[in-house]
């Protein structure tokens, strides 16, 4: 394998590092354990600081422009492909769980990749817009919550403003 190789699978066991640990974070601080979220939490930007190291190395940080044209690229595949193939697995499966979460994340994906090319569209022109984030199924709106999540139903209590 090349260093280009390991550089890619290490930014990948990196960046999921760091999604397990702030769940991790999350559930001890439920549990009242504040000490390990702490820990949890320092551990998971230790991980991004690592993929974002590698990233950068295999050239995979371009200009705004093309970086967002990559995640409408992602986002495209992610919710015509993956999620749709998913999906039918988990049908077939009968299961519930995942298909919900799949669900979940293919609507959102349109809704993320949509939001990309308003962002390309807009580029330079800096116009304001506030993002507001379902905790629930990861809904991504402008400009103010819902009283009503339009994917999960969740309440507009579950939608946190994005700084």
């Amino acid at each position: 394998m090349s260093s280009i190789d390991n550089l890619k699978n290490a930014f990948a066991g990196e960046s999921q590092a760091n999604r397990k640990y702030l769940a991790f974070a999350k559930k001890a601080e439920e549990e009242g354990f504040k000490q390990v979220a702490k820990l949890f939490r320092a551990a998971a930007e230790a991980e991004t600081v690592h993929a974002h190291n590698h990233l950068r190395v295999i050239g995979g940080i371009r200009s705004t422009k093309e970086n967002i044209q990559e995640a409408i690229n992602g986002e495209t595949h992610e919710f015509k492909n993956m999620y749709p193939q998913m999906i039918e697995e988990a049908k077939k499966e009968d299961h519930k769980q995942a298909l919900q979460s799949f669900g979940f994340a293919n609507k959102v994906e349109k809704t993320h990749a949509d939001l990309y090319q308003k962002a390309l569209n807009n580029l330079g022109k800096n116009e304001s817009v506030d993002y507001y984030v379902c905790q629930i199924c990861g809904n991504t709106v402008e400009n103010a919550a819902p009283d009503k999540c339009p994917i999960c139903s969740a309440s507009k209590s579950m939608f946190i403003k994005i700084s």
